[in-house]
């Protein structure tokens, strides 16, 4: 019998809204997101990506690949699905997978951990240094700066460190965006550091969200994150908002330890997880080793 799961690289509209909806009853169920910002992203504005969907009549399941070189998936709601994956694997010999919280995968190696983390507000703020200007974004003015700036703090990043002049503007367009949670640290002539929040607004509890982050190289080691980290919460703050939410790398001591010391904790882990054609046979039989 042939998996109900089907591929589509362009969403028609019936498509879209009902993957919309479908995002939607899931992120009432769980309380939280059901799929990454930048993959909704793309199925709201009709990107053209590899759209998988489930469900002989009504939808009951989507997942979106992106990538080429190593693809890699999310389903809606941030789980695993065997089938899918095995469809996969006869195009890919590797398949990178998000699995957004407690999820027992066998057959696959955890590549990378993201901690999602929650603190109450509000919280001490440390003040920018002395001769430090801190101002928020200027759409427009100051575009260029701050990629400049993330960039050259996220070098080495998969994710962060690439931002493109299209990728900044997609998010300066979106309903949610609020220049006065994005806020820069000019210092010596130059911008050094930034932080920019989000109000995730369509929740039940309306939290707030350390959404970007960086200092530039030349700036770091003088507790400049502690400095924006806190400002940004205060900002956050004083929209009313009484909880803020961020997500870390597990592998990112240093940042673990601020915002550890500002009262987040730990509320859920999230793996990237890969595996191989070779093992794929592992996944069918419950062989394989539990990841993590």
């Amino acid at each position: 019998m042939s998996s109900p799961w089907r591929r589509v690289t362009s969403l028609s509209r019936e498509e879209r809204v009902a993957v919309l909806n479908l995002c939607d009853r899931v992120e009432l169920a769980l309380g939280r997101e059901a799929i990454d910002e930048g993959r909704r992203r793309t199925v709201v504005h009709g990107g053209v990506a590899q759209h998988w969907l489930h469900g002989d009549g009504a939808l009951d399941g989507y997942a979106l690949v992106t990538g080429v070189a190593r693809p890699s998936v999310e389903q809606c709601g941030g789980g695993f699905d065997p089938a899918l994956l095995a469809r996969l694997l006869e195009t890919y010999p590797e398949i990178d997978w998000w699995i957004r919280g407690a999820h027992d995968v066998a057959g696959c190696v955890t590549v990378r951990t993201l901690q999602f983390m929650r603190a109450a507000l509000p919280v001490a703020t440390t003040p920018p240094p002395p001769d430090a200007t801190l101002r928020t974004f200027e759409p427009g003015v100051d575009d260029r700066a701050w990629i400049e700036q993330n960039n050259a703090a996220f070098a080495d990043h998969p994710e962060q460190g690439a931002w493109s002049h299209a990728d900044l503007a997609a998010r300066l367009n979106e309903a949610w965006f609020d220049p006065s949670g994005f806020l820069l640290l000019e210092w010596r002539g130059r911008l050094v550091a930034s932080c920019w929040t989000k109000v995730h607004e369509l929740y039940a509890e309306r939290y707030g969200e350390i959404y970007v982050v960086s200092v530039h190289p030349d700036f770091q080691h003088l507790h400049l994150g502690r400095v924006m980290v806190t400002q940004g919460l205060a900002a956050l703050r004083r929209k009313g908002v009484a909880t803020a939410v961020l997500f870390v790398d597990r592998s990112n001591e240093p940042a673990r330890r601020l915002y550890g010391s500002l009262g987040f904790r730990v509320e859920r882990e999230d793996r990237l997880v890969r595996f191989t054609r070779s093992g794929a046979h592992k996944v069918a039989d419950g062989e394989g080793h539990a990841s993590g």
